[in-house]
């Protein structure tokens, strides 16, 4: 099994990785929104700016404060 680094010594299995997206999109924000009403939402930006939304297979949501392109790079490693 190999893992992401998403940043800050946080790492996600890259199987249960459905998508990597940016926080700017009105729908991306309701997502979010959802997942932190319904207990589903992990933040692991340690208090930096959200740059980076990636979505699991298992319908988590882990707040990121790395780049999209950033995180498509490593996964692509």
């Amino acid at each position: 099994m190999t893992f992401l680094n998403i940043g800050f010594d946080n790492m996600v299995a890259t199987a249960k990785i459905v998508a990597i997206v940016s926080p700017e999109g009105a729908s991306v924000k309701r997502l979010v929104q959802y997942a932190r009403e319904n207990h589903r939402l992990i933040d692991v930006s340690s208090g930096r700016k959200t740059r980076a939304v990636v979505i699991t297979s298992d319908d988590y949501i882990l707040l990121s404060a790395i780049q999209t392109d950033t995180l498509a790079g490593r996964m692509n490693d």
